[in-house]
C-alpha cells in the first residue's frame, strides 16, 4: 500500500483544488468529513443531522481498509476499482474510484475520488509524493490537458461545423462556423432544446434530427442547408457519445462547408455542356437561319397579299407561321451565346450606372404584372471590368425573371453590396414568388431545363456564362417563398 501513501499540510484544500473531480474526505472509521463542490452537487439531498458513512455510499465496502484493498488488486493501471455508488435518490448506479490515505499532524484520513477525470499537480498544493508516482500522474495529467486542448480547439475551428446535444436534444456546445451556417446565436442557444431553436424550419428540413438519439446516424452524408440569402453545400457526419459503462450520454454532429467545392464541380460540369452546346450551334446556327430567311421572306408577301385581298383566315395562318419563325431566330440567337461571344468589349463599368440604365425597362414589365421595384444602391461603389451590354443582359434577364415569378404580385427588390474583404460587388435581386423546390434548384442553370410553359431554358445558362467569363459567380437560394439570385463580381484590378 506504500505506493498510496502521500503527505500533504492541508486535506481540505487538496479535494477543493480537484476541479475535474467527485472527492471527498473520510475519516480512519469511514465516516465523511468533506466533499468538494463536485461531491455536494452530486449527492445534494444527504441528511446533514448525522456523518455520511462510506459503507453506505458504497454498498458493499464495509470499511476504509477494505476499499483500499479493493483498489489494490482490482484497480486498473491508475488505481480506479468498480464500484457501485447509492446516489441521493437511493438509486445504484456503477462507478470508479480510487481512495489515498493522506498523513496529517492530527491524524491519517482518506481522499476518495468517484468517477476520477483529473488529478491536481503536486506542485500546485505542495504534496509530497514518491517520484514513480509522480511520473505517472504528471505523464497522465499532461495527456489530458493535451486532449482538453484537442477539444477546445476542435470546436473552435473556424473550418468545421461542430454541434454537440445531450440526451434531452439539448444543445450543449456548438462552433463558431455551425452558428453562422445555421443562422444562430451561440448565448442564445446553449442549453436550449434543439425542437425550440429551429421551431419554424420544418422537421423534414431540420439539419439535426432527434433520430440521431436514437442510432440514426451519417456518415460523409452531403446536405443543402439554406441561411436567409446564402445556400450552403455541406459534408456531415454524426455520432453517438456513450459513458464508460456504455450508457448513452448524447450525440455529435460534424459538417464541413464544400460549398465552393460542390459550385466549382457543378461549374465544370456546366461549362463542359455549355462548350459543346455552343460549339454545335456556331457550326449550325447560320445553315438554320439561312432558309428561315428565304421561308420569313415569301411568308411576309403572302401575308400582305392576303391582307389586300381580304383573305382572314389565311392572313390569320401566316402571321401563326411568322410568329413561330421569329421564335426559332431568337431559340437561334440564345444558342449563338452560349459559344464565346466573339464581339466583347470588356471596359470598367460602374455597376449602379448599368442597373440605373435598365430601371426604366424593369419597371416597365412591372408593372403589367402588378408588381413594385424596390432598388438600394451603394455610395461610390467598385468599379469591375466587364462588357456593359452583356451585363445588362443579365440583370435583365434575372429580374424579368423574378417579375413572372410573382403571379399574384408583389416587390422585387434589388440589393448592392459590397465585400472588401474578398473584393467582390455583389446584387441580390430578390422576388416574393412561391420558391424553387429544393429538388429542381440545383438543375435550374442546366440548358434547356425550364419550368415556364414557352420558355426555352437558355436564360439562365447564358446569364452563369457571361458571368463566368468575366471570373465571378451566379448563385441562387430559396427558402420555399421566395428566390434571391446573387450576382458576385471581382473588383477591377488598381
Amino acid at each position: 500500500m506504500d505506493k498510496f501513501r502521500i503527505t500533504m499540510p492541508s486535506p481540505h484544500s487538496f479535494i477543493r483544488g480537484l476541479v475535474g473531480a467527485c472527492a471527498a474526505i473520510f475519516d480512519e472509521s469511514g465516516l465523511l468529513l468533506e466533499g468538494n463542490r463536485q461531491f455536494t452537487e452530486q449527492f445534494p439531498e444527504r441528511n446533514e443531522s448525522r456523518q455520511l458513512s462510506l459503507a453506505e455510499l458504497l454498498p458493499g465496502v464495509a470499511s476504509v481498509e477494505q476499499l483500499m484493498e479493493k483498489c489494490e488488486q482490482e484497480g486498473d493501471r491508475d488505481g480506479m476499482a468498480a464500484v457501485t455508488v447509492r446516489t441521493a435518490a437511493g438509486i445504484l448506479e456503477p462507478a470508479r474510484c480510487r481512495i489515498y490515505p493522506l498523513e496529517s499532524s492530527a491524524a491519517t484520513v482518506y481522499i476518495l475520488l468517484l468517477d476520477y477525470s483529473r488529478l491536481c499537480t503536486c506542485e500546485e498544493h505542495g504534496i509530497t509524493i514518491r517520484p514513480r508516482e509522480v511520473r505517472g500522474r504528471s505523464e497522465r495529467a499532461g495527456e489530458l490537458s493535451l486532449l482538453q486542448q484537442f477539444s477546445g480547439t476542435f470546436v473552435k475551428d473556424v473550418n468545421l461545423g461542430v454541434i454537440l446535444v445531450d440526451t434531452q436534444f439539448r444543445l450543449v456546445d456548438i462552433s463558431e462556423l455551425a452558428c453562422t451556417v445555421l443562422g444562430i446565436k451561440r448565448s442564445l442557444s446553449i442549453n436550449r432544446c434543439v425542437d425550440d431553436i429551429f421551431q419554424g424550419v420544418p422537421k423534414e428540413h431540420q439539419l439535426i434530427q432527434r433520430t440521431l438519439l436514437d442510432g440514426v446516424l451519417v456518415r460523409n452524408h452531403a446536405v443543402s442547408w439554406t441561411n436567409d440569402r446564402q445556400r450552403y453545400e455541406l459534408l456531415m457526419d454524426s455520432s453517438l457519445i456513450r459513458s464508460g459503462t456504455g450508457e448513452i450520454v448524447g450525440a455529435y454532429i460534424i459538417f464541413k462547408d464544400v460549398t465552393n467545392l460542390r459550385s466549382l464541380e457543378q461549374q465544370v460540369q456546366r461549362s463542359d455542356r455549355l462548350a459543346m452546346i455552343g460549339q454545335i450551334a456556331a457550326g449550325t446556327a447560320h445553315e438554320i437561319r439561312n432558309p428561315l430567311t428565304s421561308i420569313k421572306g415569301f411568308l411576309q408577301v403572302l401575308n400582305r397579299t392576303f391582307q389586300q385581298n381580304g383573305m382572314e383566315r389565311e392572313e390569320g395562318y401566316t402571321d401563326l407561321m411568322l410568329a413561330e419563325i421569329d421564335r426559332i431566330n431568337e431559340l437561334v440567337g440564345e444558342f449563338l451565346l452560349l459559344s464565346k461571344p466573339k464581339h466583347v468589349s470588356y471596359d470598367k463599368i460602374d455597376v449602379s450606372a448599368v442597373l440605373r440604365d435598365i430601371l426604366p425597362i424593369i419597371n416597365n414589365q412591372a408593372v403589367l404584372h402588378n408588381v413594385t421595384i424596390h432598388y438600394e444602391s451603394v455610395y461610390q461603389i467598385p468599379k469591375i471590368v466587364a462588357d456593359r451590354e452583356l451585363l445588362k443582359q443579365v440583370f435583365i434577364n434575372l429580374c424579368k425573371n423574378g417579375i413572372e415569378a410573382m403571379i399574384q404580385g408583389g416587390t422585387l427588390t434589388i440589393i448592392e453590396r459590397i465585400e472588401y474583404r474578398e473584393r467582390k460587388v455583389h446584387v441580390d435581386i430578390q422576388d416574393a414568388g412561391p420558391g424553387i423546390p429544393a429538388f429542381l434548384i440545383d438543375k435550374i442553370f442546366d440548358p434547356f431545363f425550364t419550368t415556364k410553359e414557352n420558355g426555352t431554358g437558355l436564360g439562365l445558362s447564358v446569364c452563369q456564362r457571361i458571368i463566368h467569363d468575366i471570373g465571378g459567380s451566379v448563385r441562387v437560394a430559396s427558402k420555399g417563398y421566395g428566390t434571391t439570385f446573387t450576382v458576385s463580381l471581382p473588383f477591377a484590378p488598381e
